[in-house]
């Protein structure tokens, strides 16, 4: 086992436990558990493989669960009361703990409550999909999307611990499993081109489920994480890069209503839109916007928008982002391969280029 640390303030610091077997050796991070009371929350997916396990190793203590189901459509203020429910009807205090044992929709919803509970309780991440344990259970941001934004309603509440254990990764599908590499493909793109060369070269090993090459993408993307995280916790300069690709995936998301296309797969796209108008601002070379399309297509990852959405329909949803400032948009692009910019106002022609545009001149 593998552990990593987000480097924060003396009290709000916490570990990262990456490794296998983890859940069934909950000596490693019960520490981080503060009261007898404890909330799972998980939903109709994971309950069936995970929940009776990690009941049985928490047994010693008083557990409730919340089961939500599964999907990003689902993630909402009306599921998210649920959780509220459960918490209120079994009387929790203001000392007691909240797992969240799913994806990045359970982390994200389980958070946010946790975050807004009497005003703040404790929550620990155990993230069962790569994308989770990679990118979104690392770094405190939680939410719920609204229908006119992705993320728009949340806050940035750190957990006790993040648990990876690369065992629950055997029950993700192949989709799930390529929707996860997106987000470890964009730590390569935004400041780490070496690991992006190792990807390359590896890449038919993790969509083999090589166990070696899995445990090394997840530790080596966790740690490009906890440094940005602990230079950076609330987004007002470096962080702002893992948006890279964002602002375009989360409109493709919200436009093609939620759960259409995964997150990990919006971004895919999304960061091919954006490396295209990186290339239209003279930053990357055509031969390097090939590059970034062929590492999403050979992790079958989608690089081409979805047909049924308008430039208008783009430019009305990137317009409700949350780095943009007085109206408006901002773009985190690359400047080179390893080098992200932060957020750059875009003007809307060479914006409108791009879309209307990509991929028909490069793909």
């Amino acid at each position: 086992m593998k552990v990593l640390h987000v480097e924060l303030d003396q009290h709000r610091s916490y570990p990262i436990y990456i490794g296998s077997g983890i859940l069934a050796n909950p000596a490693v991070w019960t520490q981080h558990i503060r009261s007898q009371q404890v909330l799972i929350v998980t939903n109709s997916t994971i309950a069936p493989l995970y929940l009776s396990g990690l009941q049985n190793a928490l047994s010693a203590y008083q557990l409730e669960s919340v089961i939500l189901p599964d999907g990003e459509q689902y993630k909402n203020l009306a599921h998210l009361e649920q959780i509220f429910d459960q918490l209120l009807a079994k009387k929790f205090s203001r000392n007691a703990t909240l797992i969240a044992l799913g994806g990045g929709v359970i982390g994200d919803m389980g958070g946010f409550a946790a975050a807004c509970y009497q005003r703040g309780i404790a929550f620990i991440q155990i993230p069962t999909t790569l994308l989770a344990q990679v990118d979104s259970s690392v770094g405190g941001k939680t939410g719920v999307n609204h229908p006119l934004g992705k993320n728009m309603i949340g806050a940035f509440y750190q957990p006790q611990c993040v648990i990876a254990d690369a065992d629950v990764l055997d029950t993700l599908d192949d989709r799930q499993l390529s929707a996860g590499l997106a987000e470890v493909i964009k730590y390569g793109l935004i400041r780490d081109p070496e690991y992006l060369v190792w990807l390359e070269q590896n890449m038919p090993a993790l969509l083999a489920r090589d166990k070696a090459a899995l445990a090394y993408a997840i530790e080596r993307s966790c740690i490009n994480k906890a440094e940005v995280v602990g230079e950076d916790e609330f987004e007002s300069g470096v962080r702002a890069t893992l948006n890279l690709g964002h602002t375009f995936g989360h409109a493709i998301e919200t436009g093609r209503g939620y759960g259409h296309y995964l997150h990990g797969e919006a971004v895919a796209i999304g960061t091919c839109f954006a490396a295209d108008l990186s290339r239209r601002l003279g930053w990357l070379a055509d031969a390097d916007v090939q590059r970034i399309m062929a590492i999403f297509k050979a992790a079958n990852l989608p690089v081409v928008p979805p047909a049924e959405m308008t430039t208008d329909q783009y430019v009305e949803l990137m317009a409700v982002d949350k780095k943009n400032i007085d109206g408006k948009i901002r773009l985190i692009l690359l400047e080179a391969i390893g080098k992200a910019s932060l957020p750059v106002n875009v003007d809307l022609s060479q914006l409108q280029a791009t879309l209307n545009h990509y991929p028909t001149t490069l793909a």
